[in-house]
């Protein structure tokens, strides 16, 4: 069996212990950790442009490593020229070491390729200890080939952890090395 992603083997060794000494965590199970990361590229041009979301498809799947599945519309939207079933979209979800690996390279990577990058809002909490964040362009990722990009495209991504509150998953975010703008 293959060892662990580097960040998977920091979090057993160093992050989970200091959170449960800094929450007051009586079993290492009480500890929050990542759950999955979601990965979604929304594209509405692919109404005119069917070759858009093969682009995507292909960006999306060389960041992750994974095949992302297409999404679909839901309903039909008469003003959008959209009808129920047409593509729209495509997504993405990493777990275990696959999630760990890009959330790595996101950190120590990608973020700090975003021109003019101060760090991300601590404000984008869903409530339940969920963290999403936009990334304008798909370009940040060191895997796109540059020639190869036809239209540059955003993304937003997702990060699901089992924290019960914000100020946990916050806590567990930036032990992990997520950049988060000084306030």
């Amino acid at each position: 069996m293959s060892e662990p992603s580097r960040l998977r083997a920091r979090y057993r060794d160093e992050v989970r212990p200091a959170l449960m000494k800094d929450l007051a965590f009586t079993t290492p199970m009480q500890v929050p950790r990542l759950d999955k990361v979601v990965l979604n590229m929304g594209l509405g041009e692919a109404v005119q442009n069917v070759k858009i979301l093969d682009g995507a498809v292909e960006e999306l799947s060389v960041v992750t490593g994974q095949k992302p599945v297409v999404t679909r519309a839901r309903r039909a939207i008469a003003n959008f020229k959209l009808r129920e079933g047409m593509p729209i979209g495509c997504m993405v979800t990493l777990r275990g070491d696959r999630m760990y690996e890009f959330f790595d390279r996101l950190v120590n990577v990608a973020l700090p390729r975003v021109r003019d990058f101060q760090g991300l809002s601590d404000r984008s909490f869903d409530g339940r200890g969920n963290y999403s964040l936009g990334i304008r362009e798909q370009t940040i990722f060191p895997e796109i080939d540059l020639d190869k990009v036809d239209k540059v495209k955003g993304m937003t991504i997702s990060v699901c952890t089992t924290a019960r509150t914000d100020n946990d998953a916050k806590l567990l975010l930036r032990a992990m090395g997520m950049p988060f703008r000084a306030q």
